[in-house]
């Protein structure tokens, strides 16, 4: 996850030129992110791009209401996609990231992991992680997603996911996290093994620890297929993580594929991430979808 660490090899990539700085980012407006997250690529426009119904949704949860984020083909029925956010919360670079999805063909719930204390977007979009009193902020929010709540959690969006008229319940439910949302991604699969069939992980912090409630420990309990997506200073940091991961899930008999970016930095995903790498995001894209389309049957 967000620290000291990432965090300083993030601002070095800002200062040594890096491909979108902070002061270009608080140019951008919704349009262009969006623009940011389509970026040109043959696989980025889906066959319901100009098809999509989206709407501001309140999930009944255990501990409140999450004002969370649902957009969906217009006409038929689709599998379910839980998307957890990074640190900094819901806010339209993940609304477009949504959007993005369901374009392909999914029902796609963004939620605002954080509802216990705030609505989205918690913080202004255009502040980073370092900006002073927004790590303050954010992290006691963060600390209340240990492993029973979001677990909890998990259970309540997926039953709301299985509501709509748009989810066809047939088929599996997909997960895909990013940062914080790493180690959620794995929760979600072992809270509801029956619903979940895929899972990606994205610059996922937390994934392997010592406590006896590590998320790499639920990998026997879910057959979810799975992608972990690793930013290259992350592993420089953690490069025992990959192993740790590959070996549970060869143990569990479980299909995974676990893969270090090169040159990414913790964060490159989101397209309003100030470390955004283009290309590595949307090879990473590319192999959520392509893993969705072979697990969600």
């Amino acid at each position: 996850m967000c620290d000291d660490f990432t965090e300083k090899d993030n601002l070095e990539f800002e200062q040594n030129g890096g491909k979108l700085s902070r002061r270009n980012f608080n140019k951008l407006s919704a349009a262009a992110i969006l623009a940011l997250c389509y970026g040109g690529f043959a696989q980025a426009r889906g066959a319901y791009e100009d098809q999509l119904v989206e709407s501001d949704v309140n999930v009944p949860m255990p501990d409140g209401t999450s004002d969370s984020f649902f957009v969906h083909p217009a006409k038929g029925k689709f599998p379910g996609i839980l998307m957890w956010p990074d640190i900094r919360g819901l806010r339209p670079a993940f609304k477009a990231m949504g959007r993005r999805l369901a374009a392909q063909g999914y029902a796609v719930l963004v939620v605002n992991p954080f509802y216990r204390d705030a609505k989205a977007p918690v913080i202004d979009p255009a502040k980073q992680f370092r900006d002073p009193g927004v790590r303050e902020f954010l992290i006691p929010m963060y600390r209340k997603l240990n492993h029973e709540n979001s677990m909890s959690d998990a259970r309540a969006y997926i039953q709301f996911i299985d509501l709509q008229k748009s989810v066809d319940t047939k088929r599996k439910i997909g997960t895909a996290g990013y940062c914080m949302g790493g180690p959620l991604i794995m929760r979600t699969a072992g809270a509801v093994p029956a619903r979940v069939g895929a899972a990606a992980s994205f610059h996922g912090g937390g994934l392997v620890t010592d406590k006896k409630d590590s998320p790499h420990l639920l990998i026997p309990s879910s057959p979810a297929h799975v992608l972990h997506a690793i930013a290259e200073n992350d592993d420089k940091r953690s490069p025992n993580v990959k192993h740790d991961l590959a070996a549970a899930y060869k143990a569990a008999g479980i299909p995974a594929e676990i893969e270090v970016y090169k040159d990414t930095l913790h964060g490159w995903c989101p397209p309003d991430a100030s470390v955004y790498h283009k290309e590595q995001a949307e090879k990473a894209w590319s192999r959520m979808l392509a893993l969705f389309e072979t697990a969600l049957t």
